[in-house]
């Protein structure tokens, strides 16, 4: 029997929606909003180094994202609040005959402090992943954000043959750009294996922190022994990182060293991990 046609070329889909608030009370970041609509979380606010350090663990209950999903998490650290953001695992892109989508909104308020370190993103082959990040900072607000992709499933003997990843981030302090970037890659492109693009790696990683470091600093983060192909530029008042890689942990070992030396010289505290990264 045949279908309908809007029955045939419907694809159930998921849209999932995330939206964190965090105030200063006396010398405590606390929670002040939580509101979620679908499979998107956060696990109960940890103080792991004190009260003015909130940290929250976002989760995606279903474990990864197909075509037509669209998750939209957005945070907004009050002044003088310091809020640290991560993930209990991997997010995967599966593949899909349609785009999924994810829009990441953050606000950062003058004196505060906002850290987004989640895990890795996969990238299956045949996904169509659209990610778009966009981050307000005002006054003196500080911040770190990194993110890391894998494209394909090495282990598994799978290239990133099909599909496309596209990736668009700005930052913005008081409404002045700070960083404006476009990513956009193929499946199956020359670019994957070219000396000017990936090289034959199939991870790649950017770390970028607000602040500028001194030459002893930045010579100590580019002296840092690892696996991985990076460097780091200094521009006003952002610092940048980026790595190329074979394994997504070893990315995300170079980005934890680098988090480890800049985190005091630029936010101001000693670097504790996570206990989750560890589990």
């Amino acid at each position: 029997m045949n279908l309908p046609a809007h029955t045939a070329l419907f694809t159930p889909s998921w849209h999932a929606e995330l939206e964190l608030g965090y105030g200063r009370f006396g010398d405590s970041t606390r929670p002040v909003q939580r509101r979620h609509k679908g499979p998107l979380r956060v696990q109960k606010h940890l103080y792991a180094e004190g009260p003015q350090v909130c940290q929250h663990i976002i989760v995606h209950p279903p474990g990864g994202i197909a075509g037509g999903d669209r998750l939209d998490i957005s945070a907004h650290v009050g002044p003088d609040a310091w809020a640290q953001l991560t993930s209990p695992g991997a997010a995967k892109w599966y593949r899909a005959a349609g785009p999924a989508y994810q829009q990441l909104d953050l606000t950062v308020e003058a004196g505060a402090t906002l850290e987004w370190l989640p895990q890795e993103t996969i990238v299956f082959s045949a996904a169509r992943a659209e990610l778009t990040t966009r981050i307000e900072l005002q006054g003196d607000a500080k911040l770190l954000y990194w993110d890391v992709v894998a494209l394909g499933r090495p282990a598994s003997g799978e290239r990133f043959a099909s599909g496309h990843f596209q990736s668009h981030v700005d930052i913005r302090r008081d409404g002045r750009l700070l960083w404006h970037e476009r990513q956009r890659i193929i499946g199956g492109d020359g670019l994957l294996d070219s000396p000017i693009g990936l090289d034959g790696k199939t991870v790649f990683a950017t770390l970028l922190i607000t602040g500028e470091v001194d030459s002893e600093l930045l010579e100590a983060c580019r002296s840092l022994s690892n696996p991985v192909r990076g460097d780091l530029t200094q521009l006003p008042g952002l610092l940048v990182a980026r790595c190329l890689a074979d394994e997504a942990l070893h990315a995300r070992a170079w980005l934890i060293e680098l988090w480890k030396l800049l985190r005091p010289a630029l936010l101001g505290r000693e670097a504790l991990p996570p206990r989750i990264w560890s589990t």
